[in-house]
């Protein structure tokens, strides 16, 4: 990508949900531009350094791609500490993933630093012909969480720049979000905590 010296900070951003939902998928197709649709699931944390340009603001991201598994919770606190966006994902293919989003929301609540943290719901996998859950769903859900929502699909390619860009963007929006960050990035960095933003 382009050159980083120009980056007015360093953003970490989570990527969330319940395991099998695609966020690996997404976090690949966002920044190497692939798919591979035997990706394995990913054990503990994964963890992507990119960069971007929104609304003329040059950003750095640091992308945490973590585990959905029960086993992995203990890594929680760590890896919410100092975000300044999460990306909490579900399977409009399992309705299980999507009845589960409340708690992945509670968490959020629970354990990121910053206030105001800004929230996007991906609704995952839309290509897919075998649908369970309604976008009027989702949109209920992300209104009563308050939370950014779109449609994506990793595989197509469909929303995934977009999810990412209009998280950025409404980060940027919210100076006191990032501005401690502008010299350096610190992956143990804590600032305050919880929920906020709007919806697209």
């Amino acid at each position: 990508m382009e050159n980083d010296s120009n980056a007015i900070t360093t953003l970490k951003i989570l990527i969330i949900g319940e395991s099998g939902v695609g966020k690996s998928s997404l976090m690949l197709r966002f920044v190497d531009d692939v798919f591979d649709p035997e990706q394995a699931a990913t054990i503990g944390v994964d963890f992507r350094v990119t960069s971007m340009t929104v609304s003329g603001n040059r950003v750095k991201l640091a992308i945490w791609d973590t585990a959905g598994q029960e086993r992995f919770r203990t890594l929680t606190p760590s890896y919410y500490r100092g975000a300044q966006g999460v990306i909490c994902v579900y399977d409009v293919t399992n309705r299980s993933s999507f009845d589960k989003l409340a708690h992945w929301m509670t968490e959020v609540d629970t354990y990121c630093t910053n206030d105001d943290v800004v929230k996007m719901l991906v609704a995952n996998k839309i290509d897919m012909p075998n649908r369970v859950v309604s976008r009027e769903e989702g949109l209920k859900f992300a209104r009563r969480h308050r939370t950014l929502f779109i449609e994506a699909s990793a595989k197509t390619k469909e929303g995934v720049q977009c999810a990412f860009e209009e998280l950025i963007e409404k980060i940027i929006q919210t100076p006191y979000l990032w501005e401690n960050e502008r010299q350096t990035f610190r992956l143990g960095d804590s600032d305050q905590s919880s929920n906020s933003s709007c919806l697209c």
